[in-house]
């Protein structure tokens, strides 16, 4: 394969995964880095360093559109990425001393239980589960985004739970080359109890923040490829950009759906990828 058939392929993909990315609030490095590695035989710390670049990419690409639209928490995502940025750090430094294998071993077992989370809760969008947290009320995390109906209010709830998980979340993406918007959707989905699409929308929104937090330790060891990387961040802002026109058109059911499904399938991927010798 000459290098000009290379660029176009990896800029097809990318498209692909910023749009998977940007509907579900994972970020492009979901699809990726799998991408990368199973079809077009990249190492995986190349792989995950032109990842890293894609999600800044795609967070850049989605979340001005997210936030114009209203759905975007700003200030809840602001005071998260306290803890996310930290762990961001801690796994990026991790990433030289932990084996390939288990990387990739790390990385299956995380999508395979977000895939089953996000498909057994596939019908629930946010819960009543009574007035916002002392805390949350504190800090006026609260917000409100739009429906057909007009706007409809939420309340923020476990806030210190939220915010630890928003810490191993960034571990993850350091460590992973994601955004590891997985775990932040859920955390904001299902333990602070938001909306699903607010969840999706600031999950966008943080995973750039994240990202670049591990950019540069990244540049220091030589992982970003910048012929490797160029295509992908094009691609992935061409499907950011298409996913944030989706996105508030589409039932949250389907979305659940496609959440679950997408990691599932590569979550199984990775993890024999782990598991080969």
């Amino acid at each position: 394969m000459n290098l000009a058939t290379f660029c176009l392929e990896v800029f097809l993909g990318s498209v692909l995964a910023g749009l998977v990315g940007a509907l579900t609030g994972l970020g492009g490095g979901v699809i990726l880095v799998p991408l990368l590695v199973l079809a077009f035989k990249v190492d995986l710390h190349h792989a995950l360093g032109a990842s890293l670049i894609s999600v800044i990419a795609t967070s850049s690409g989605a979340a001005a559109a997210y936030v114009r639209e209203g759905y975007t928490n700003l200030r809840l995502g602001m005071f998260l990425e306290l803890a996310t940025t930290l762990g961001a750090v801690l796994g990026a430094n991790l990433l030289g001393i932990l084996p390939k294998r288990w990387v990739a071993l790390i990385f299956g077992l995380v999508l395979i239980h977000s895939a089953y989370t996000g498909y057994r809760n596939r019908q629930v969008d946010g819960r009543d589960v009574g007035p916002s947290d002392p805390l949350a009320r504190r800090l006026r995390l609260e917000g409100t985004y739009p429906t057909p109906q007009g706007l409809r209010p939420y309340g923020v709830h476990r806030v210190l739970p939220g915010l630890g998980l928003m810490g191993l979340a960034g571990v993850l993406s350091g460590l992973l080359g994601i955004g590891s918007g997985a775990l932040k959707v859920l955390a904001m989905d299902r333990i602070m109890g938001l909306p699903y699409k607010v969840s999706t929308t600031t999950s966008n929104f943080m995973i750039g923040v994240t990202a670049a937090a591990s950019a540069g330790i990244y540049l220091r060891e030589g992982y970003i490829n910048p012929v490797l990387s160029c295509p992908v961040v094009l691609g992935v802002l061409v499907g950011a950009f298409l996913g944030a026109r989706i996105l508030p058109k589409s039932p949250v059911p389907r979305l659940r759906l496609l959440f679950a499904g997408v990691i599932a399938l590569l979550g199984i991927q990775m993890l024999l990828q782990g598991i080969r010798p």
